[in-house]
């Protein structure tokens, strides 16, 4: 089960990429291929990796920095990392794909013709993070892939992420809202209110229409949205989430006493840091591709990277692409016959 990581994908490349490949190959036992220039990975892996763990480098001389505009970049470096890892993913060298580089670059390199294409009847692949609830944890579909949308669009996000949920969330009929900025049907913006009857009428467990604080209350277990307002919903969660955290600390800083209590609820602390931290999971699939890839932060680090190797592992045990193939199908010969 060797992964594929793009070694010139965060915004410090390559030691973070390095340093998690290395980790990771030790403690699962499974080789990690590095993609990048070679010329740099060599000097620094053979310095991170004294025990020899299973890593190894395939040569790509390109880079796709987080400044280049995927399409035109794509064009005039075609031995990019990315394209050069995809490939690898497409000959069957690895199960999955990782990458902490520009999200438009993974998208339109993955989406190629010549490259994994997307799956037999998707219309737009999209980003699918995972995100902490009360009650546990939800998935988010669309959170940046696609800024536009039409409502059939959101449908079929919708069927993808809910076989990706049953088999990551271990749900058997996942609920699905639509974010929205009231629960009645008769609310959001156009998009949201042609999609809403799509979604009613299929065959998916949808429960309508959610605000925020249902989702966070674990009301849902797929939220749908459009990239756009998706990015901006997980975006804002974040930084919340950090401010609220970046408070408590001044305060209970504070005063003597108060840093006392801080020591006595450590622990509570600790397990709320490690649900809202990113790097617990470490990167999002793109849903739609054929093929297993996953984005992580550009501000990854070593432990990011790490994660993302190692959900990436777990998720390429769960059979996910012949289960979306097959659900994607089901959807669209169910359109053409009218049921």
């Amino acid at each position: 089960m060797a992964i594929i990581l793009d070694a010139m994908g965060s915004d410090t490349y390559p030691d973070p990429e390095i340093i998690g490949a290395v980790r990771a190959a030790q403690d699962f036992g499974e080789e990690i291929i590095l993609v990048g220039n070679q010329s740099i990975l060599q000097p620094k892996l053979t310095a991170a990796n004294p025990l020899h763990a299973p890593v190894r480098i395939v040569h790509a001389p390109d880079v796709l920095e987080m400044t280049d505009k995927p399409v035109e970049a794509a064009k005039k470096k075609p031995l990019n990392s990315m394209a050069v890892g995809l490939e690898l993913l497409k000959k069957g060298e690895g199960s999955a794909f990782v990458s902490a580089g520009n999200t438009g670059g993974v998208y339109f390199n993955a989406t190629h013709p010549r490259s994994l294409g997307r799956i037999k009847g998707v219309q737009r692949p999209a980003v699918c993070p995972v995100i902490p609830t009360k009650t546990g944890r939800a998935i988010l579909v669309d959170s940046g892939a696609n800024a536009d949308c039409r409502p059939e669009f959101l449908v079929q996000f919708a069927i993808m992420a809910s076989i990706y949920a049953q088999k990551l969330l271990k749900v058997d009929n996942p609920r699905i809202g639509l974010l929205s900025n009231g629960e009645e049907a008769s609310k959001g913006n156009e998009l949201v209110k042609a999609a809403h009857p799509l979604l009613a009428a299929s065959k998916i467990n949808f429960i309508g229409n959610v605000e925020p604080k249902e989702v966070y209350q674990g009301q849902v277990d797929v939220v749908v949205a459009d990239g756009f307002t998706g990015n901006v919903f997980l975006k804002s969660s974040e930084a919340v989430g950090k401010l609220l955290f970046d408070i408590l600390r001044a305060e209970l800083e504070a005063r003597p006493l108060y840093k006392l209590g801080a020591l006595l609820a450590r622990p509570a602390f600790r397990k709320v840091r490690a649900l809202l931290n990113p790097e617990d999971i470490g990167a999002a699939i793109l849903l739609g591709v054929d093929g297993l890839v996953f984005i992580g932060h550009g501000h990854s680090n070593d432990k990011a990277i790490y994660s993302a190797i190692r959900f990436a592992r777990q998720v390429a045990g769960y059979n996910l692409l012949p289960s979306i193939r097959e659900g994607i199908q089901a959807a669209l010969s169910e359109t053409s016959t009218g049921e």
